[in-house]
């Protein structure tokens, strides 16, 4: 009524309304940049975007934020009721599901510490997970996981369908008592443990990473600068195991940028969710694009007559394009127009696979070769290869849609630093470097120095323009009896860009020379296949020097298998096991 009465005049309007949004601002900054602070936020902006989309009888729901933030507030509620509070340890072990993030969200308002776990642990990896993170409860998805847990079971088991009564409960105790959850958040200091991140142990058993919610607000909110990446109108599609850093990650970036998540709980159903979906952003492991590329390229060698002929035009045309873009050069219009027909005919074709809205994609969790991304953008289709590991909480670098270079990780991320050392070790220095490992301390000091850069283990080199390229794991390089340093990761990508071959294994540590065990891929006819992967071996040892070049290869009877304790949830092969599994047939190359 004042105000009416006696207006205030512009000039003292718009200071008025300038101290108020520089005290607002101020406030944001002093806040504690923690997970709960980063959902509340979210909640907060109510956007009309959904927040999720979850497929719910073979049709695609789906969730608005309204929906998302009362079932976080009712889960949070729930858990204080059964008694979880700051710093309690509380396992999930589920496949890639809305109620993951969710249940995620929940313990991070309350200041619980996640310990996730892989959906296709066995029940060792389950037991020494909850006993090593001193887990007071566990979700799991359904019985057949709760089932395995036997003995390692802790105070509170849990299944997804058990949530709809920890909510009951979690209302109950909202009316009791109202403000708790918003209390517990914030008591929540940024430099509190949000989560236990477990290593997949390609060289031993899993360490657990422990990432503070400064590490990862700090992780989210360097992708939020890079504005051309990802923005609130996109959606994502999300079938990446939410216990691995990249998954997480994107599970957490949602909220924080405002995009829609789609959950896809079964890798092997990407297909028909690229379909149904249709998402404009794709973050996978490398192991997709390769199945991708495989298969197209296949279809191209079976191309006969003047559909082979067509194909080839158009690879020509995408190539000449490819590259004046790789420079940062303009199209000429009558190329262009050329590969906008090139694209009606044959690309489209291909990137009806990954949706007809698609963007771009995001690669990470292991090096993707270069000849996979080229070909990819030969197409007209862009995939961003980033770099970083679970103890940088994910990201350190990664190529951007107006900065990339082809064969490299990209540049390092906003607020990341990188150094090369001596002996050609990256080193990482930024907010999102982890606290170290829980109960191993020293195996902390062996990564992270009281200087806080951390050894990252790879081993790599920055050009002139800051772009980081990785050559190969520092343990993983080869030394052969001659002396000489291999890095295996090169030789292996080499061979897997065929589409005759799934996974490749490169050996020859203190041996006379290289060898390679490859797999086949699923249907490869095994008539013939020794010349064929013999001219493949020849091309990939083109133009190396000899000490590196593969002198004999042996085919394995069957791929490397999760099953069977070689791969990593992430699809990288565990060397060691790998090895032993396989010792004869090594031992047979060097007889």
């Amino acid at each position: 009524m004042f105000a009416l009465l006696y207006p205030i005049p512009p000039p003292l309007r718009f200071a008025a309304v300038a101290v108020q949004a520089e005290a607002a601002l101020e406030a944001r900054l002093a806040a504690p940049r923690t997970i709960a602070r980063l959902w509340q936020d979210a909640v907060a902006r109510r956007s009309e975007q959904p927040a999720y989309l979850i497929e719910d009888g073979g049709t695609w729901r789906e969730v608005s934020w309204d929906e998302a933030a009362r079932t976080v507030d009712e889960l949070a509620h729930g858990l204080l009721a059964l008694g979880i509070r700051k710093g309690d340890a509380f396992s999930i072990f589920a496949s890639t599901r809305m109620e993951w993030a969710l249940f995620d969200f929940a313990l991070g308002l309350i200041g619980a510490v996640g310990a996730p776990i892989y959906m296709n642990s066995s029940p060792t990896d389950v037991a020494y997970v909850v006993e090593h993170s001193d887990a007071v409860g566990i979700l799991c998805e359904n019985e057949e996981q709760r089932a395995t847990l036997g003995d390692a079971s802790p105070r509170h088991v849990l299944t997804f369908g058990d949530l709809d009564e920890l909510r009951r409960r979690g209302r109950e105790h909202a009316r009791e008592h109202p403000r708790a959850v918003d209390e517990a958040a914030a008591a929540i200091d940024s430099e509190d443990l949000f989560t236990y991140i477990y290593t997949s142990g390609t060289t031993g058993a899993p360490k657990a990473c422990m990432i503070r919610h400064r590490n990862y607000y700090a992780m989210a909110d360097c992708v939020r600068l890079m504005d051309e990446f990802i923005g609130g109108e996109d959606v994502m599609l999300l079938y990446l195991p939410l216990a691995h850093n990249f998954g997480r990650l994107m599970h957490l970036l949602g909220p924080h940028l405002g995009f829609t998540l789609a959950f896809c709980p079964d890798p092997y159903a990407v297909g028909d969710a690229l379909e149904a979906v249709q998402p404009t952003v794709l973050p996978s492991v490398p192991r997709v694009y390769e199945k991708i590329h495989s298969a197209v390229a296949a279809k191209f060698d079976e191309a006969t007559g003047v559909k082979r002929r067509l194909i080839r035009w158009a690879l020509r045309v995408g190539r000449r394009v490819s590259e004046l873009r790789q420079a940062g050069r303009p199209v000429p219009w009558p190329l262009a127009v050329q590969h906008g027909l090139a694209n009606r005919l044959v690309y489209s074709k291909v990137k009806d696979r990954l949706g007809a809205r698609f963007r771009v994609g995001v690669s990470g969790g292991a090096p993707l070769a270069r000849e996979v991304i080229e070909f990819f953008h030969v197409l007209d289709v862009l995939i961003l290869e980033a770099y970083g590991l679970t103890e940088c909480t994910s990201g350190a670098t990664g190529n951007r849609r107006d900065a990339f270079r082809f064969g490299t990780v990209g540049q390092a991320l906003p607020g990341t630093e990188l150094r090369i050392a001596e002996d050609g070790e990256v080193l990482i220095r930024s907010d999102t470097v982890f606290a170290g490992y829980y109960k191993d301390e020293a195996a902390t000091r062996e990564v992270l120095g009281d200087d806080g850069w951390l050894h990252s283990g790879d081993i790599g080199e920055l050009d002139d323009d800051g772009f980081l390229t990785i050559t190969d794991r520092k343990k993983d390089i080869l030394v052969t009896a001659g002396g000489k340093n291999v890095a295996p990761q090169n030789l292996e990508n080499a061979l897997k860009t065929s589409p005759l071959v799934s996974q490749a294994l490169v050996v020859g540590d203190r041996r006379p020379f290289v060898a390679a065990l490859v797999t086949l891929e699923e249907g490869v006819p095994r008539e013939g296949i020794e010349e064929k992967v013999q001219a493949l071996v020849d091309q990939v040892n083109r133009n190396r020097s000899r000490f590196e070049q593969i002198k004999h290869f042996a085919i394995l009877p069957r791929d490397f298998s999760a099953d069977e304790g070689e791969i990593t949830p992430t699809l990288k092969l565990k060397r060691r096991v790998c090895q032993e599994h396989f010792a004869a047939e090594i031992e047979a190359l060097y007889a």
